[in-house]
């Protein structure tokens, strides 16, 4: 099986939890100190190696587009006015997408897996990485490189895990494994979203995997659930009930969560306070504020 050089960014969820704001624009721009969250998957892609970018977006989402493309007219105009500084950070959009080969896929909101099955045509038989823009991985090496390290002998798929204290396991896909080496695991079960006390460990599934092609072929037979949707964490399930070797990996780094207000808040204060450019600053405005 070839290296991983593909990766799927499902775009076309409605942002529901990050109402109000998500009406107004796209929850993946979100922004997260100076950058918005999809520039943050993006380069954790890149530096995963990932050569090629599907974007499975819902139709309202041209802002995205947007966000990505150069815009000649707004750099000239910087640059008429001296504002290097911020023609430098507008062009770090274009060194971002230098070299990667970006393709579009329209979907409607009808689940994680649903919108992961869209893109198979452009995938085709290749393993390929699903990153998810509002799961930010603060890391040494990037979530996606450690999973790929894994990836590079296993050739099965692999799930990126991080321990969560008990009482916010009610809201994840929880894993039971086997361990097999240190940070690996064999998943041999996985309960999404258990009741409360019900968690067959404290290992959550976050919004991190590397897919083979018989994870489409489940994805193509499963049926919508309750809600409507066909949930990638419930396909998995499947899978492992049918014998499916998936590995998880326990990967080292900070999740930073942002599906949700509370915690999108949460996250950008932890960044903002660890930034190189404006971590001294802000600290020392929360020290002097007291807060």
């Amino acid at each position: 099986m070839s290296e991983v050089r593909k990766a799927i960014i499902p775009l076309a969820g409605l942002g529901t939890r990050l109402l109000p704001l998500s009406k107004a624009f796209p929850k993946e721009l979100f922004p997260l100190v100076d950058r918005p969250l999809l520039h943050y998957a993006i380069a954790e892609a890149k530096e995963a190696g990932v050569e090629e970018i599907i974007f499975v977006a819902g139709a309202s989402k041209k802002a995205i587009s947007d966000y990505l493309k150069r815009s000649l007219q707004l750099e000239k105009l910087l640059e008429e006015h001296g504002k290097k500084d911020l023609l430098e950070d507008l062009r770090s959009i274009e060194e971002l997408m230098a070299g990667l080969n970006v393709s579009y896929v329209t979907d409607k909101p009808l689940g994680d897996g649903h919108a992961v099955l869209q893109a198979k045509k452009l995938v085709g038989d290749a393993p390929c990485f699903i990153l998810y823009p509002d799961d930010v991985i603060d890391a040494k090496i990037a979530c996606a490189r450690q999973l790929e390290q894994v990836f590079r002998t296993s050739k099965k798929p692999t799930l990126a895990l991080f321990r969560l204290p008990l009482e916010k396991l009610s809201s994840y896909g929880v894993v039971a494994t086997d361990k097999m080496a240190n940070r690996l695991h064999k998943i041999r079960k996985i309960v999404e979203k258990p009741a409360a006390g019900t968690a067959p460990s404290s290992f959550a599934l976050a919004g991190r995997s590397i897919i083979t092609p018989d994870v489409f072929y489940y994805l193509k037979k499963t049926k919508p659930n309750k809600k409507g949707e066909v949930s990638l964490t419930e396909t998995f399930a499947e899978m492992v009930k049918d014998g499916k070797i998936i590995y998880g990996y326990e990967c080292e780094g900070k999740w930073l969560e942002c599906g949700n207000i509370q915690e999108w808040i949460k996250s950008f204060c932890y960044l903002a306070c660890r930034h190189p450019k404006y971590g001294k600053e802000v600290r020392a405005f929360l020290h002097e504020e007291r807060l």
